[in-house]
């Protein structure tokens, strides 16, 4: 993979990414672009195909696996996420620095790469915090949210592992979180 070095962002559902994410992409939108990962999951209200995600069938997503298409992918709540080769170099062939939104499996997945990226965790103040900002959103289940929350434990015990991540961001305020990732990623 040629061009500028990555940057994986990973944290539980809830920690943030996506709102640090909107305003370094408003800020820095010819310098960065969002590698679109593929799922098999419906769309949420609003979510638009080839902007959000490639929204695809299990078998597609599958063929493609299986044809060494896909940097790393894995299984949440019974849906299939991953990240394409093809996404990836999408946004490298605009010479922009590629931006993965990845979970704690697809991170160490990449580890096992030669993608060399930037690693950065974003995490929520606690558990309970997360918990408020999830039931906020409106968009889950009662038992979806408590398969996130249980998911988000485990990403947080595995992020602890040492040289996991080049930075651990802490969001418990959206302006000290957004001033930690633009320092890093603007060296």
């Amino acid at each position: 993979m040629q061009g500028p070095r990555p940057v994986v962002l990973s944290g539980p559902s809830g920690a943030g990414k996506s709102t640090l994410l909107k305003k370094l992409f408003k800020d820095y939108e010819n310098i960065f672009g969002f590698s679109v990962s593929h799922t098999t999951r419906q769309p949420r209200p609003g979510e638009v195909d080839g902007k959000d995600y490639h929204f695809v069938t299990r078998e597609e997503m599958q063929k493609e696996i299986d044809a060494g298409e896909f940097i790393e992918h894995a299984e949440f709540s019974g849906n299939m996420y991953g990240t394409s080769k093809g996404a990836v170099q999408a946004v490298q062939a605009q010479n922009q620095i590629c931006v993965l939104d990845i979970d704690i499996q697809g991170v160490k997945n990449i580890k096992k790469t030669d993608l060399n990226p930037i690693y950065i965790s974003v995490q929520p103040p606690s558990i309970d915090i997360l918990e408020k900002r999830l039931r906020d959103r409106k968009t889950e289940t009662e038992e979806s949210l408590l398969k996130r929350l249980t998911a988000a434990r485990v990403d947080l015990e595995l992020s602890k592992e040492p040289g996991l991540f080049d930075l651990v961001i802490i969001n418990d305020d959206l302006e000290k979180a957004y001033s930690e990732l633009k320092e890093v990623l603007l060296e």
